[in-house]
């Protein structure tokens, strides 16, 4: 279900598991019951959220107070966030910004719209692992549900293994929440998890991919916003 990266008085950073949901359904344990009961420790509050097929980092506040203050640092866009996506389909850009406002679809998809009342922000760079696989980099400026996948289907490359929004069908949706960097009282913490599900993810050719564009993500040049 998950796995515990690093233990600090104010917080728990854990890697989540592909498939697993953040709340529980019905009889099926949520992200959160698994976390309380492994570490015994019920003062556990969610900060921000994945996606069922997504995976990778996940902060979790011990207090309240720690709570508040995280939260406040996501909803001004302060925590930087980085996550990989693959597709077996060429984008319609190799790199740039994916902007536009999002609107419910059909069948619990939504899609990009070309207005920008209120709009998702993604920055994205892209890599070719192999023929046939492509390795993105994406960086939201935004919370919207399902915004990367949305992005990504937006550029004629929907996730691997993300059938919702027309990814060819895999052994999970190749989605990963991969690094993370922040403050907090005046500490700067930084951390990066490379995945660890997945047969593409676990190639060689896709390691040495990453090894070699995206070992440290916040030290690219970014497309401007």
């Amino acid at each position: 279900m998950f796995t515990l990266l690093h233990t600090d008085p104010r917080f728990y950073l854990i890697n989540k598991h592909a498939g697993v949901s953040f709340h529980r359904e019905g009889e099926e344990a949520g992200l959160l019951d698994g976390v309380r009961a492994e570490l015994a420790d019920e003062a556990l509050w969610p900060v921000h959220r994945l996606d069922r097929i997504t995976s990778g980092l996940i902060l979790l506040a011990r207090s309240s107070e720690v709570a508040s203050q995280l939260g406040a640092a996501f909803a001004a866009h302060q925590v930087e966030k980085y996550y990989l996506a693959l597709s077996d389909r060429k984008p319609q850009k190799k790199q740039g910004l994916i902007k536009g406002d999002m609107d419910k679809g059909r069948g619990g998809a939504w899609r990009l719209l070309g207005s920008q009342a209120n709009p998702a922000i993604t920055q994205f760079f892209s890599f070719s692992v192999q023929p046939g696989l492509r390795l993105f980099l994406l960086r939201p400026h935004s919370g919207k549900t399902h915004q990367l996948r949305v992005a990504l289907k937006s550029q004629s490359a929907p996730i691997l293994g993300d059938t919702l929004y027309g990814g060819s069908a895999a052994d999970r949706g190749y989605l990963h929440a991969y690094a993370l960097r922040f403050s907090l009282d005046g500490e700067d913490f930084a951390f990066v998890c490379p995945p660890d599900q997945g047969e593409q993810f676990a190639s060689p050719a896709l390691q040495a991919c990453m090894a070699r564009e995206v070992a440290t993500p916040w030290a690219l040049a970014w497309p401007r916003l």
